[in-house]
């Protein structure tokens, strides 16, 4: 509570002292009075995207006669400020509130009111606009708010995640063409296999990245599906039956994305089912980021101790004991941004689990988690691509070593046999000679043969070309 001059405001449960240069009205401020919990509030795609709906909601229900013109225009007017962001600071509920997330569709009401009534030539508190029966007219913060994280995550998945590793797929590509004719060792439960392709790995990674956006796609479309039009419990109390369907068609031709009233609205109030698969998919694109973080960092590791058969750029002292000493800070932060969007999956699949007949009630902290999972996933793979990957050399240590690489002996195999091809790497292990100089005194293979069975780039792809193994 302000310690400066305060309004009184009425909600159904009695007046409130609310401070006087507030928009949120009585029910905001009973709010932040029962939930001192936390600075955590929900964020800027979570509030833009109730401005949205409120901002949709007036015009439809202006168009379908339930709203006067004038009214609708000024709730149009404010709503568009709360998209564009110009009413932020008056959004002051906590994440942990109640678990429908009424006390933020309050507050969304609240504002767009009191603003909405100025706009009208009204003041604060005056409810020259009123929150419930005007701005809120046609909804329930039952379906409101699941509509509204639909919507976020949606914009926040279609805006910046998807680009972010677009970009990141592009340069993961665009090395493992500028690698291609690097051929190293390839390695298989941390121990020698056999040859493969620098360029091979990275077209790996790309392909990481490629399926982590088609998986994010589906998550689209089960996120383009809104449960705005259910109100109270499923039904549809209380509102038109073309509301939905009418502010879902405003706000897909606003934002160039699909949005679709849901055909069987309880299940799209009473569960998190939707959310909970697009948190999988976020958990998904986590891993296989850490994945190829982790690659890089090993293939990085040395530079004289460990594998060395990557450079990755120097961006900052690595130390503050050791000189010299360069680190894979931007791969590290990578692989704990991963970690926390496995959180992130793991508070919303328990939060899906608090559907509890006709309503999910741990809306706000799976919303949180949710949105907070796409921006760390955006801005981390943003920052990977351009302070990382599009920096990477290959160094000559990898092509150096293939040749004492003992799994070329896998090479023998359709001339010798695996039995014999094993006598020859363990022989090879033992005396610290590579697999051609032991073959050349325990085979009968020619010069040329061994070259043709041994050249690692060939190795690289699919071939069976000797004659048959004798009995």
């Amino acid at each position: 509570m302000s310690d400066g001059p305060v309004r009184k405001e009425k909600d159904s449960m009695g007046e409130m002292d609310v401070p006087a240069d507030a928009y949120y009205g009585a029910s905001t401020q009973r709010a932040v009075l029962n939930f001192p919990i936390s600075s955590l509030r929900l964020g800027r795609p979570f509030i833009r995207a109730l401005g949205l709906i409120k901002l949709a909601a007036a015009r439809v229900n202006a168009d379908l006669g339930l709203l006067e013109p004038r009214i609708a225009d000024a709730i149009a007017t404010a709503a568009k400020e709360v998209a564009d962001s110009k009413l932020d600071k008056h959004f002051v509920v906590d994440v942990f509130q109640t678990g429908s997330g009424t006390s933020t569709n309050m507050n969304a009401n609240e504002v767009i009111a009191n603003r909405a009534s100025e706009i009208m030539g009204g003041e604060r508190g005056s409810k020259t606009i009123h929150a419930n029966d005007h701005v809120n007219l046609g909804q329930s913060s039952n379906d409101v708010i699941p509509t509204a994280i639909h919507i976020s995550a949606l914009l926040e998945i279609e805006e910046r995640l998807i680009p972010a590793l677009q970009r990141l797929q592009i340069a993961l590509e665009s090395k493992s063409k500028e690698f291609w004719d690097v051929v190293k060792t390839g390695r298989t439960h941390l121990q020698d296999a056999t040859p493969i392709r620098l360029g091979q790995e990275f077209l790996g990674y790309g392909g990481q990245i490629e399926r982590g956006i088609k998986r994010l796609r589906r998550a689209q479309e089960e996120l383009s599906e809104v449960a705005l039009g259910g109100t109270a419990v499923g039904t549809g109390i209380n509102t038109h039956p073309e509301f939905a369907s009418r502010v879902c068609t405003v706000l897909a031709q606003e934002l160039g994305v699909a949005i679709r009233e849901s055909d069987n609205h309880f299940q799209a109030q009473s569960t998190l089912d939707a959310v909970l698969e697009a948190s999988g998919s976020l958990r998904t694109v986590g891993v296989s980021l850490q994945k190829i973080a982790n690659d890089v960092r090993w293939l990085g590791s040395g530079p004289r101790a460990g594998l060395g058969e990557l450079a990755l750029p120097e961006v900052q002292p690595g130390s503050s004991i050791m000189p010299g000493k360069v680190n894979p800070v931007i791969a590290e932060s990578l692989i704990q941004v991963s970690a926390q969007v496995i959180g992130c999956d793991a508070a919303i699949a328990q939060a899906a689990q608090g559907s509890y007949f006709e309503l999910n009630l741990m809306l706000p902290v799976a919303t949180y988690n949710l949105l907070e999972a796409i921006e760390l996933l955006a801005s981390a793979s943003q920052n990977f691509t351009e302070r990382c990957v599009e920096g990477l050399g290959a160094t000559p240590r990898g092509p150096e070593i293939v040749e004492r690489g003992l799994m070329l002996a896998t090479g023998l195999v359709p001339a010798i046999g695996y039995d014999a091809a094993a006598d020859v790497a363990k022989e090879a292990a033992r005396t610290g000679r590579t697999i051609r100089e032991v073959a050349r005194e325990k085979t009968d293979l020619s010069e040329d043969q061994l070259n043709q069975l041994l050249d690692a780039a060939k190795m690289t792809a699919p071939r069976l070309d000797p004659g048959p193994l004798s009995g």
